[in-house]
């Protein structure tokens, strides 16, 4: 069975046939580099390094773009506001995107244009279209004008009276249409420009992405990628001026991920919710690297179509999923030198199963919440293969299991020694407005002291075969959400 994917154009789900056999081209809008990135640019780096990666496990050769805008009205203000050169703005928030995708754990595309790198194929597309009618000139401002794109509003779904009622335009009387939008933005006094035959000037936003998709991957490639906050007028305007300048289809699949809230709400800076990526691992108690499982695992727990509700409850219950596999992960390793009676067959059978579930779930647009489920029911399934007996080469077996699977998704490959266990604790929230993180979950029940002592009492009542005031210790440990797991060697852990 091939794979399918929802294709926002045609609003449904459609079997993937790439262009080329076994490659796949995907570029995805990037982003404009003015400031630190915050939750809803780590979703969409992070959905499509996640199918780039499934596209690689699946055998298919990818060519992935993704750019940075880097000439930008918000990045010229920025550098007004700091007195510094634009360009240092640029450079400085593309060094910081690095570091904070880089401890994402996620893998740099194939290729990645900068629009200032791209002046002269922004400048070609746009005169293209101006000798083709379907743009004019206005004292140095070049207009794409949308009545003369009959398509125009098939990505979004609606018809081009609908899109503008619906808009915020901005008013110009020099535009022939209200919704025609800028190709080149004639230069301000003390903007930066490039020289072009309408005179100093810079590109438009929407023509950025347009001139750098086709200079990389060609006039007609498989998979153009971004928010969904993208459709219109981003990706809207990018099909029709795309499509205008080649005379040829664009992009053939598009594919957007949904938005990230917090607690259930917006992110946004005046309600006090909005954070950054560098916050959060600033702030996390954590190391580095099981900061960035716990968020990666958070995300991959809603589809990637779906808003994703970030908060101290779900960051919590995707540290307790982890650990539970990388409890198993432990006790796998432990088993390696031991000789049980565990037959091949129990082991083939649940490995398989386990394998077809895993592929049938990503095969389905992506679909990671049932793929992270398969895991689990995995695990369930080789505990119960441990009761029976487990060999040391069945125990190599599984966790090679976890770290094959676990590479599309960017998990599990942490060694199981350097996991550290329990209970996630601070807070995503603010604090009086203040722009720091304090970490993930505050609702911690009980001590760690508290909870360490009570172990210790039940252990000593065990070894005085005391079992009843023992199992009332991990019943109201229970109650208090605190699970007891008894080792072979002897000792508890516990955990939430």
């Amino acid at each position: 069975m091939p794979l399918t994917l929802y294709n926002t154009r045609t609003k449904k789900k459609e079997k993937f046939f790439p262009l080329i056999f076994n490659e796949v081209r995907m570029y995805v809008c990037g982003v404009t580099v003015y400031d630190d990135c915050h939750l809803g640019h780590a979703r969409s780096a992070l959905t499509f390094d996640v199918i780039r990666r499934y596209f690689e496990f699946s055998g298919y050769k990818v060519t992935y773009a993704r750019n940075f805008t880097d000439i930008d009205d918000k990045i010229l203000n920025r550098a007004q506001k700091e007195g510094v050169p634009w360009n240092d703005i640029s450079e400085r928030y593309i060094q910081a995107f690095y570091r904070d995708m880089g401890a994402l754990g996620i893998t740099k595309p194939n290729m990645e244009p900068r629009a200032t790198e791209h002046i002269p194929d922004i400048l070609s597309m746009v005169e293209g279209l101006v000798n083709k009618g379907l743009a004019y000139v206005v004292n140095g401002d070049v207009y794409f004008s949308v009545r003369k794109f009959p398509a125009y509003g098939q990505l979004s779904g609606k018809n081009l009276e609908e899109l503008q009622a619906g808009a915020r335009i901005e008013v110009d009387p020099r535009k022939q249409d209200p919704m025609d939008f800028a190709l080149w933005k004639a230069s301000k006094p003390g903007e930066p420009g490039w020289d072009s035959p309408w005179g100093k000037g810079r590109p438009g936003w929407h023509i950025e992405c347009s001139a750098m998709s086709v200079a990389k991957l060609g006039p007609t490639f498989d998979i153009h990628g971004g928010g969904k906050d993208l459709i219109f007028p981003h990706h809207e305007n990018e099909v029709a001026q795309s499509c205008g300048y080649t005379g040829k289809e664009f992009a053939r699949y598009w594919v957007h991920n949904g938005f990230v809230t917090v607690d259930k709400e917006k992110m946004s800076k005046s309600l006090g919710n909005f954070f950054t990526i560098r916050e959060i691992f600033e702030k996390s108690e954590y190391s580095e690297s099981v900061t960035a499982e716990c968020i990666r695992y958070l995300f991959l727990s809603t589809h990637y179509r779906s808003d994703l509700s970030f908060s101290d409850n779900a960051i919590g219950e995707s540290k307790s999923a982890l650990d539970n596999i990388y409890g198993l992960i432990q006790r796998l390793e432990e088993s390696d030198s031991r000789e049980n009676n565990l037959g091949d067959e129990d082991w083939e059978r649940v490995s398989k199963e386990f394998a077809k579930k895993f592929q049938e779930s990503m095969d389905d647009d992506f679909n990671t919440p049932k793929a992270l489920a398969a895991f689990h029911e995995f695990r369930g399934e080789v505990n119960k293969v441990m009761v029976k007996g487990l060999s040391g080469d069945a125990s190599k077996k599984a966790r090679a299991v976890f770290a094959k699977f676990g590479k599309p998704l960017g998990l599990f490959h942490i060694p199981s020694k350097e996991w550290k266990f329990g209970i996630i604790r601070a807070t995503v929230g603010r604090v009086s407005g203040a722009s720091t993180v304090t970490g993930f979950s505050e609702k911690v029940t009980q001590a760690e002291e508290w909870i360490e002592e009570q172990i210790r009492l039940r252990k000593e009542a065990r070894e005085k075969k005391d079992f009843l005031t023992a199992d009332n210790i991990r019943k109201e440990l229970a109650a208090k959400g605190i699970i007891l797991e008894d080792r072979p060697d002897g000792t508890t852990r516990w955990k939430r």
